[in-house]
């Protein structure tokens, strides 16, 4: 399953703020998917998204973070 990481890019490269980075550390995740690594900046940059990938290669946190980025910017 370690095929699936793309370990050239960390989740601080993608954009995300310091609380959101925090709680993807703490979850145990060091390096996004193929899927994040390529979804997430669009998403985080206010674009359209349609994307396709096999079960299990972080499909639901790809457009999910960007979601809870979203939230957490418009409360601070």
């Amino acid at each position: 399953m370690s095929d699936i990481f793309d370990t050239g890019t960390t989740f601080k490269q993608l954009g995300l703020s310091a609380p959101i980075l925090r709680a993807v550390d703490d979850m145990g995740f060091t390096h996004p998917t193929y899927v994040q690594a390529e979804v997430i900046p669009i998403a985080l940059a206010g674009r359209d998204i349609l994307a396709q990938s096999k079960t299990g290669t972080g499909k639901t946190a790809a457009f999910g973070i960007p979601v809870l980025e979203k939230i957490s910017r418009t409360k601070t």
